[in-house]
This record gives structure tokens, C-alpha cells and sequence, in this order.
């Protein structure tokens, strides 16, 4: 499977402030192209703190298209989505994923979410090579990452991601702001994840910065 993980980042490399105000740090072009990305995925995926935090529908959105929405994926190992979110409530027109570490959950079931059950590791959290295995084996070959700065982060150790889409905005938010990226476990710099640049094109003010692994 293809893993692209997209950032939308100040240029400080934050994606909300300290108080988790988000909308919008990027311009509406990059948000446009945000889903003309979308559309060429088969799932895009985000994490529960995501999905309970802005309680998104994650389908593509542009003037006149009608072609396939990906699939929905939510790394999720306790079911914490709410029958009422707006992930839920869709799953019958789109797919729709929850991973878990834990029985499939009934009510989401009933609405038409698909659970996938992997192994945890750490605080409960999904194994992600597990994820990615569950996922390819579901007929999805390219996953679009969209956050948060944990799941980021947790792709980016795990040695998941082959690309990023990067959309930068021509603000600072600070130190205090959350991250694009989580915790890496880095001890040296020769640990670190490496990519090349291989095109970056302006949108309005932002810049989109692309990535492929080094």
C-alpha cells in the first residue's frame, strides 16, 4: 500500500493553536487542492481526536464532482465515534472504517461501519503496519493521512510514509501551538525520517511543498 501524508502547517510547522483553532491556517486554494488529493486516494484517514475534534465528513468536495468518494478511516481503538457524528450518519453512502483494538462495537455496526480489529501496542493504540495490512487487504492501495499531529508522527516512526503533501501558510503561530508532528523518538539525526523535495508550486499566499521518501 501507498501511504501520503498530508500537512496543512504555519510556517512554524503548526496545525492549530494552543486552544485547537484550526479553521482555516491555509487559503482556500490549498484546501481546494486538498481534495482534488482526496479524490485520487481510495481511503483517506485521520485519528479519533480528529474526528471527535472537528466532527468531519471527509469526502471530496469540488464544483461538479461525481466521481467515487474514498473510503473513511478512523484509527479508533476504544469506539469512541458517536452514532450522531457525521462519519456515522454517512457510513451507508460512503465507506467507512473504524480500527480497533476491541470487539466491534453493535450500534456502529447497525449504521454501516465496517470495524476492523488489529492488535495494540503501547497505550492501546493500533499497530500500524497491522492497519495498513487490514486496510490493503480490504482492496484499498493508497492512503491519504490527513492527521492529527499524532498519527503523523506515529506513521512517519513507523516507516509508513512514502510521500507528503505539504501546505504551508505564510503565518506563525508559536511554540504554544500543536504540532504537525508528534513525538519521533530521534535520538540522532541519522535516526531521522528523510525525504527529498521534488516540486514546490504556490497557491495564493500558501506555498504546497511535495515530498517523496529519501
Amino acid at each position: 500500500m501507498s501511504v501520503t501524508l498530508k500537512l496543512a502547517t504555519s510556517l512554524d510547522g503548526r496545525i492549530a493553536t494552543a486552544a485547537g483553532e484550526s479553521r482555516w491556517i491555509t487559503g482556500a486554494q490549498s484546501r481546494e487542492q486538498v481534495h482534488r488529493l482526496r479524490a485520487a486516494h481510495d481511503a483517506v484517514l485521520v485519528g479519533i481526536e480528529t474526528a471527535l475534534a472537528d466532527d468531519p465528513e471527509l469526502t471530496v468536495r469540488l464544483p461538479g464532482y461525481n466521481g467515487r468518494q474514498p473510503a473513511r478511516v478512523v484509527l479508533d481503538s476504544r469506539q469512541r465515534l458517536t452514532p450522531d457524528c457525521k462519519l456515522v450518519r454517512t457510513a451507508r453512502d460512503v465507506p467507512t472504517y473504524v480500527i480497533a483494538t476491541e470487539d466491534p462495537n453493535p450500534a456502529l455496526l447497525a449504521a454501516g461501519v465496517k470495524v476492523l480489529t488489529v492488535r495494540a501496542v503501547g497505550e492501546d493504540r493500533p499497530e500500524l503496519k497491522t492497519v495498513v495490512q487490514a486496510l490493503a487487504a480490504e482492496g484499498l492501495s493508497d492512503l491519504f493521512v490527513e492527521g492529527g499531529g499524532q498519527v503523523a508522527g506515529s506513521f512517519l516512526r513507523c516507516g509508513l510514509v512514502d510521500t507528503i503533501e505539504w501546505f504551508r501558510a505564510p503565518i506563525l503561530i508559536g511554540g504554544e501551538g500543536r504540532p504537525a508532528v508528534g513525538a519521533l523518538a530521534v535520538a540522532a539525526l541519522a535516526e531521522a525520517p528523510h525525504f527529498r523535495r521534488v516540486e514546490v508550486t504556490a497557491l495564493g499566499d500558501d506555498l504546497w511543498e511535495r515530498y517523496a521518501r529519501g
